[in-house]
């Protein structure tokens, strides 16, 4: 044996196993945990009392339909960007064009109500604050499993996935806020759920790629 086959074999002796990534495990953590977050959000009685009422409205159909689709396709594209060989670039382009159709759909269900009364009485700044306050909150849960997702692998632009990270998990909390938030009006939800996610999304910005700096 060869001294460069004894350094291997020395290096490679107390290595342990690593278990091969599933993205499918990966996608059930995470819904996993955003069921417990809605269940322990609802159980600590924050539910919009007139939920049931109100869930077949066209704002809340909305609300709840789009931020689902947003979500499902920022974890989808954070998930698949942690493998080497991703296609990031590609669901880069989709999450800003979603966010886009979304703020246009919008104004088809904005009620005429809402629409007559003044820009600053739409955005009510006290409670929309503490919307976005409340969605990076139920964020931090999610971006840090997905911190965590993203640890185990290894992604080839881990600031671009940090970013979409981001995106993911105030999107899944944005929408889990979904239950509990009162407020209809469109121009309300479009600027404070908005401002929630670039915050999360700069945050992941900001500590996620760490492990990955040289």
């Amino acid at each position: 044996m060869t001294s460069t086959d004894a350094m291997i074999q020395d290096l490679s002796a107390s290595l342990v196993p690593v278990q091969r990534r599933s993205v499918r495990r990966e996608a059930a953590a995470l819904l996993a945990l955003g069921a417990v977050e809605l269940a322990l959000v609802l159980m600590s009685g924050f539910m919009r009392p007139d939920l049931t009422q109100v869930i077949l409205s066209p704002y809340m159909a909305w609300k709840i339909g789009c931020l689902t689709v947003l979500a499902v396709a920022s974890c989808t594209v954070a998930i698949r960007s942690f493998a080497p060989p991703s296609s990031l670039p590609r669901g880069l382009v989709l999450l800003p064009v979603l966010a886009s159709l979304i703020m246009i759909g919008g104004a088809f269900v904005t009620d005429a109500a809402d629409s007559s009364r003044s820009f600053l009485d739409r955005l009510m700044p006290v409670h929309g604050i503490l919307c976005a306050v409340s969605i990076v909150v139920l964020a931090l849960p999610v971006m840090a499993l997905l911190g965590v997702l993203m640890r185990r692998a290894a992604p080839a632009r881990p600031t671009r996935s940090a970013w979409v990270s981001g995106i993911a998990a105030s999107a899944c909390s944005a929408l889990i806020f979904t239950a509990c938030c009162p407020m209809n009006d469109p121009l309300y939800i479009i600027v404070w759920y908005t401002l929630g996610i670039a915050a999360v999304a700069a945050a992941a910005r900001l500590v996620l790629p760490r492990r990955f700096r040289l």
